[in-house]
């Protein structure tokens, strides 16, 4: 079971919604490409609200993903498409279900 993970919670400008959304639709194949990411998710909370969930098997998995394309690109467009700088946090994870085939 993953036991780390990264929360980042997103508020996109006033009319910056569709940005936001093919920005986050577009990190995709980035995360599919990281073997540490266990799971990654985009999430739309609300009409400005966006959040990114991944977890990971291991501190250095996640830090790798701290470090990598995702996060290098979502910040280096924080000033363009959000109100605010994202807030990140890193939960662990206590328990979880995980889908099998």
């Amino acid at each position: 079971m993953d036991k780390f993970a990264i929360w980042a919670q997103l508020e996109a400008k006033p009319g910056k919604e569709k940005e936001v959304e093919e920005f986050l639709k577009s990190a995709q194949p980035l995360a599919e490409q990281e073997k540490g990411t266990s799971t990654w998710f985009a999430l739309k909370l609300g009409p400005l609200k966006y959040g990114i969930f991944d977890t990971f098997a291991d501190e250095k998995a996640c830090d790798a993903h701290l470090n990598g394309a995702i996060a290098k690109a979502l910040f280096s467009k924080a000033k363009k498409l959000f109100a605010k700088a994202p807030e990140i946090d890193k939960p662990e994870i206590l328990a979880a279900k995980s889908h099998s085939a």
